[in-house]
């Protein structure tokens, strides 16, 4: 099963071929694709459970919650798991399961309910068992990271893979869903098939990259690979340890959390405010944001995939930082001195000719999505360095209850996305209904939609440089770690053929 000297190499360094790196990747594809069907929840619990718009957005936060409450539990049980079908598949099979059936009821079966108290209830309950398996299959692609590879030139290769799969998920279904199915649904507060649509390509897609990923990681799911190759024991007070005195993972959870909170506020609303009113033109979000991203795609390749594994994650973090930061800086000044009514491409009504405004974010945006790109996916990998660092710092493998820490209090932060967006979009009288497709221009609803599109994400990645700062994990930090662990594995081998 490809365990030999081609891929444990020596020095304490272990590798794998690309592909199982690309095919673990999938994983976390598997997962977005729910959190992507998810962006527009906030249409279904107006449209269709009977909630107001701060209450949906208060709805989403506390299941946010809920989902980095149930972290700690679920990564307790992944470190104390190593069974014949070993530590991390068991879990990525059952949390799809779950995520599968939960979402089918929610999005089938909760418009069925009598309205009011009942179907309000069987909603939040279902959501709650939704959660649980997103959380089952989500912690493996943190916890997972220290036994696909710890090659320092590999494992950031995991971010490349990460990034093109968000690319084409995100950027092309919402050409499916702006282009095809609202045009087909009349938006999507007038028919609930829309929703039904949605979730047969998210359940179907999510279930073919699952089994992708369980093949992909299949012979590096085995005690072999475990930092220290020794079962280890677990108790929850390691948690409030491990927050206190691991530095890196501190510093990482300050930079994800803030990114994750600003990203998350970018709901499908903001999308329709942005595209939808203040440009006219909301068929062209997809289509749009994939064609630059696409774009985008060889400057994640170089800086991810070559700068990354010569000079280190954390610097490759920084630069990233500073670079997305400027760009994002430019386009919100853009959208409100420019003139985004001319934002149109060849092909489409109106289309007279590129406007500066047209070349000037499509410039900009192929240049900051790059670098944002970056720095948000190479935090995956880094969750990998800071369970290497805890090895080192106490001696103990605990890749779940990093993963599960490192998602937790970054949980516990974006969970507010959704309802600051919810209260920002009802301080401008939205208090109801949400903006549609059809909602009338007014300046209030463009500062608000290029305030949560770009300024909340500038604020993140200033986060994101404050806290590189004070992050430990150089690159040469890092090869004094993999010597370190080189060092427990081979005294605990020697101690074990001496028993």
């Amino acid at each position: 099963m490809e365990q030999n000297t081609k891929y444990d190499v020596g020095n304490g360094i272990h590798r794998v071929p690309l592909w199982r790196i690309g095919g673990y990747a999938l994983n976390n594809t598997a997962t977005n694709l729910y959190m992507f069907s998810m962006t527009f929840i906030a249409y279904f619990i107006t449209g269709w459970v009977g909630l107001g718009v701060v209450l949906a957005g208060s709805f989403s936060m506390l299941m946010r919650l809920w989902d980095g409450i149930t972290d700690p539990f679920i990564g307790f049980i992944l470190d104390k798991t190593d069974g014949k079908f070993g530590k991390n598949r068991p879990f990525m099979v059952i949390g799809n399961i779950i995520l599968f059936v939960t979402s089918f009821i929610i999005f089938h079966v909760t418009p069925s309910i009598p309205e009011g108290g009942a179907r309000i209830a069987f909603f939040i309950v279902m959501n709650l068992l939704y959660y649980i398996g997103y959380t089952f299959q989500c912690i493996v692609t943190k916890s997972a990271q220290s036994c696909v590879t710890n090659d320092p030139k590999q494992r950031p290769v995991f971010a490349i893979f990460d990034a093109i799969y968000n690319i084409i998920l995100f950027m092309g279904l919402q050409i499916v869903v702006s282009s095809v199915l609202a045009p087909k649904y009349g938006g999507f507060t007038n028919d609930v098939g829309i929703f039904h649509e949605i979730w047969m390509i998210v359940a179907f897609a999510s279930a073919v990259c699952t089994v992708i990923a369980v093949i992909s990681i299949w012979p590096k799911d085995n005690r072999k690979y475990f930092g220290t190759g020794e079962a280890q024991q677990i108790r929850f007070s390691d948690y409030a340890e491990v927050l206190k005195n691991n530095r890196a993972i501190q510093m990482l959870v300050l930079s994800a959390s803030t990114d994750k909170l600003a990203n998350a506020a970018k709901t499908g609303v903001v999308t329709v405010i942005m595209y939808g009113i203040v440009a006219g033109a909301y068929s062209l979000s997809g289509t749009f944001s994939l064609i630059t991203s696409v774009i985008s795609i060889p400057f994640i390749i170089v800086l991810a995939g070559y700068f990354a594994g010569r000079l280190g994650q954390r610097k490759i973090m920084i630069v990233c930082s500073w670079v997305a930061l400027i760009g994002n800086l430019l386009m919100a000044l853009l959208w409100i001195a420019g003139d985004p009514t001319t934002l149109r491409l060849p092909g489409m009504e109106g289309f007279t000719g590129l406007s500066f405004f047209t070349i000037a974010l499509f410039v900009l945006t192929i240049i900051t999505s790059g670098f944002m790109g970056v720095s948000a996916q190479i935090v995956i990998p880094m969750t990998a360095d800071c369970a290497d660092y805890e090895t080192y710092r106490t001696g103990k493998y605990v890749p779940g209850l990093m993963g599960t820490l490192f998602s937790f209090v970054d949980k516990l932060i974006s969970s507010l996305a959704p309802f600051i967006t919810s209260l920002l979009i009802a301080a401008i009288g939205f208090k109801d209904v949400m903006p549609d497709v059809d909602t009338p221009y007014s300046d209030a609803l463009r500062n608000v939609g290029v305030f949560i599109t770009y300024g909340l994400v500038s604020i993140g990645l200033i986060c994101n440089i404050i806290a590189m700062r004070f992050y430990p994990l150089t690159r040469e930090k890092m090869e004094e770690i993999r010597e370190k662990i080189a060092e427990i594995k081979a005294s605990h081998g020697d101690n074990d053929a001496a028993a």
